[in-house]
Formats: C-alpha cells, structure tokens, sequence
C-alpha cells in the first residue's frame, strides 16, 4: 500500500487487508515518506473503533520495498505515476486501489483534517478493500 507519508492512508489500508485476509503479509510505505513517523492520531482512533491495533513507523518507498512486493496498491493516480517513473519495475504490479477494486476516484488524505474525516477515508478503504481482497483471492 503506497501514500504519500505513511502516516495516514496507507498505513490504514494495510491494517484493514491484514484484517480481511490474514494470510497476506501486507506492507505501507509512502512516495515522500520520512523514516520513522508514528500513524497519525486519528488513523490509530478510528481504527480502534473498528478494534483493529494499528502502530508501526512510517517507511519511505525504495527499490527494496517495489521489489519485494507481489502487487502494490497506491492511494491515487498520482503516487502510481511517480512510483513507475522512479522505479520501473514497479510498472507492471502498480494499480490505484481504485482500479483494481473497479472503482473511480482517489483517496483523499485526511491529514490535517477531522477524526469524521479520517472515518471517511476508513469507510471508502473498507468499501475498495472489500472488492480487492476479492480479486486478489482469484488471482494470487
């Protein structure tokens, strides 16, 4: 899963498929990511509400992380087109949580925003995770 900072999106996005599919080793990174920043606040409350634990620290994308994974599912169009520009081996395994959930539209970062706003962003990963994880239990 790949964000911006991995603090917010895709940090969430990895608990909540860790959730719907145990057996998958799920990872977050972010395009413009520092090393070691904490979830924010609110993705860590609004997960607990759903009682999933979320921790970790954040991790900047680089060629180990594109080379280890399988599939790699990014917050927006954007994050896939720098992802594959800067890392070419990413082309062909990089897909928006939309388009490979056969949905439109990014998903907004709620950094900055409200704790509604980050249950927002928890509802619309739910609802594309739910047809991902779908898929990925087809096709991997």
């Amino acid at each position: 899963m790949i964000c911006t900072g991995n603090t917010c999106r895709s940090p969430m996005a990895a608990a909540l498929l860790k959730e719907k599919m145990p057996e998958l080793e799920v990872r977050s990174a972010g395009i413009g990511a520092a090393a070691g920043m904490p979830p924010a606040a609110e993705a860590v409350d609004v997960l607990q509400e759903h009682g999933i634990h979320l921790s970790g620290a954040s991790v900047p994308v680089d060629e180990t992380v594109v080379a280890w994974a399988d599939l790699i599912l990014t917050m927006t169009a954007s994050h896939q087109t720098l992802l594959a520009t800067r890392y070419p081996a990413a082309a062909d395994k990089a897909y928006t949580l939309a388009e490979f959930a056969g949905a439109e539209g990014d998903v907004a970062d709620p950094i900055g925003g409200t704790k509604e706003d980050y249950r927002r962003t928890a509802q619309m990963l739910e609802e594309r995770l739910a047809r991902a994880a779908e898929r990925i239990g087809k096709e991997m």
